[in-house]
């Protein structure tokens, strides 16, 4: 009789910006070597130089977002633009999530005989890509250092960090989604134990 594989294991690590999903995607490729694959590296590349997609961003705002010293955009202006209108945030969402999909579609196949495989995607929820996943990681931190983190970041003021912060769900909606919540607010115990704990729960019992 013919044995079928275990299904393949999709952790969904998701988490509002500068919760520090990015730390714990490094850990989970290094120590623990598991593939990582990045939905905000594949936004990046879907609005690279060249790109459809980086061409429907200048038809529509035209030299606002063009970089001049490059033949690219002006990301920083673009950011400012959409997390400052819901309209124009929800129309690039529009224009790059699909790209992204399809990306991911792409890349799960090409590690389809992966045991576990790591989506990252901060949106998962927003974007509706729970069925991509077999279980969801929450990077959780409290509000007030994911604005200390994300002012110190990017060098953003304090409304403006609270803008990007608005243009997410809150965390308190996400913890009550996810199959695992993953405090990173402080260093007390290492992050690697506590990612050990959540990929094995069976053996801290």
């Amino acid at each position: 009789m013919k044995l079928e594989a275990p299904p393949q294991r999709r952790i969904g690590l998701t988490g509002g910006i500068a919760t520090g999903k990015s730390t714990v995607a490094q850990l989970l490729s290094e120590p623990f070597g598991l593939p990582v694959l990045d939905a905000d590296l594949y936004a990046h590349e879907a609005l690279a130089p060249g790109t459809p997609g980086a061409q429907a961003v200048l038809e529509r705002y035209g030299d606002a977002v063009r970089n001049r010293s490059t033949i690219g955009l002006d990301r920083a202006a673009l950011g400012r633009i959409v997390f400052a209108d819901a309209a124009e945030r929800r129309w690039l969402e529009g224009l790059v999530h699909p790209l992204v999909r399809q990306r991911f579609a792409a890349e799960l196949e090409q590690l389809a005989a992966a045991p576990v495989v790591v989506l990252m995607i901060p949106l998962l929820f927003e974007a509706g890509l729970e069925a991509l996943c077999t279980e969801i990681w929450l990077v959780d931190c409290p509000e007030a250092e994911q604005l200390r983190r994300l002012r110190s970041r990017d060098g953003l003021g304090e409304v403006e960090a609270r803008a990007r912060l608005a243009a997410q769900w809150p965390q308190q909606r996400k913890r009550a989604l996810a199959d695992v919540v993953i405090d990173n607010s402080d260093g007390q115990e290492p992050l690697a134990d506590r990612l050990a704990r959540a990929l094995n729960p069976s053996a801290s019992r």
